[in-house]
């Protein structure tokens, strides 16, 4: 540790992103990314701004935020853009919860949102999943500091219908209930549906999943402009040009194409089926996921053995040793070769 580090940097255990290996011909199912390129048009827009690049971009992003209110049915003034949605998480971490006690959160989840706790003094209770890994809503009525979960889980993929998001909503009327969405266009029923009648929710969303566009770090926040206004002044402290001129026009040019949109998610959605099905041939127990990958645990061979020996056949999916989950393994849904090769990998492995 450096002498010139701060107490609080000194305290911090940062967050441990998904691994990008630099291994050639490696069948990558470990860090959720969309199996599909990004829209053509994404493409085409993003060079047509190349000659701007000398210019600052709109530290507003206006067309982008109009842009995402037409999809949305809301106002401008109800959108947030930051680099990212982790970024956006954190900034609202630090507008919303920041100081406070008993925030609450799933015990299994998105393993950022301890470091945003530790980084911005927030007193979490983590809650239990029950026994099938879900969320269950009364376990979350009474908040002190707010709420905090994501919709689908994450690793896990399972889903919180609507009317039990409401719930949570209806139980927590004077705090914040942020619902991270990162994988929901996998076949979840948003929440932004709920925002009109809630001014405590959030909703946070991502380009990276869904539109293919993990590579220009896009995220976003949808609620009552008192909520936004809070993020703006947050942002406007920190980084007022968050996202540069590729990264707007692209993402006003992915919700502009939404017959490539809905196709690729169908596309991910009918990937994930047959992935299930095979895995669970294979004597794999799955969770019902509804998102861009799926939670699998062998009831034979540990998860430890699995991830290692496929990696030495060079596939790649995500294991975590957290307790209760320590035997199961996150793996992206892929294209229908990287899949192919990964269940032929499995066959070898299980029946020698």
């Amino acid at each position: 540790m450096s002498k010139f580090w701060s107490e609080k940097t000194r305290q911090l255990q940062p967050y441990v992103p998904g691994e990008q290996p630099k291994i050639a011909n490696l069948v990558k199912l470990n860090t959720n990314e969309n199996p599909f390129p990004p829209s053509p048009l994404v493409l085409k827009t993003m060079q047509a701004v190349t000659e701007d690049l000398r210019l600052y971009p709109d530290p507003n992003a206006d067309r982008l935020k109009q842009t995402i209110a037409d999809y949305y049915g809301l106002s401008r003034e109800q959108i947030f853009v930051g680099n990212g949605s982790d970024e956006v998480l954190a900034q609202a971490f630090a507008a919303f919860f920041q100081g406070k006690q008993q925030l609450l959160l799933p015990d299994i989840s998105y393993s950022f949102y301890p470091v945003y706790c530790q980084l911005y003094d927030v007193e979490a209770r983590y809650i239990p999943l029950d026994e099938h890994f879900t969320i269950n809503p009364a376990d979350y009525y009474g908040a002190q500091a707010g709420v905090v979960f994501p919709n689908p889980n994450a690793p896990t993929g399972c889903i919180l219908p609507l009317a039990q998001v409401e719930q949570i909503l209806q139980a927590n009327p004077d705090c914040v209930v942020l619902v991270d969405e990162a994988y929901i266009d996998f076949g979840g029923e948003s929440a932004v549906a709920l925002i009109a009648d809630y001014p405590n929710l959030l909703v946070v969303q991502t380009l990276s999943k869904s539109r293919s566009l993990a590579g220009m770090r896009i995220g976003l926040a949808l609620g009552q402009a008192e909520l936004i206004e809070g993020l703006e002044r947050v942002k406007n402290s920190f980084n007022s040009y968050p996202l540069d001129r590729l990264a707007q026009a692209g993402a006003i040019a992915a919700f502009e194409d939404e017959n490539y949109f809905r196709s690729t998610c169908a596309k991910v959605i009918e990937n994930r089926i047959w992935l299930t099905k095979h895995l669970s041939q294979l004597g794999f127990e799955v969770l019902p996921s509804q998102a861009n990958f799926v939670f699998a645990s062998h009831k034979n061979k540990t998860a430890v053995e699995i991830a290692a020996e496929l990696r030495r056949h060079g596939v790649v999916v995500r294991h975590f040793p957290q307790e209760r989950i320590n035997n199961f393994l996150r793996i992206s849904v892929g294209t229908q070769q990287q899949q192919q090769r990964l269940i032929e990998v499995l066959k070898e492995m299980l029946n020698p």
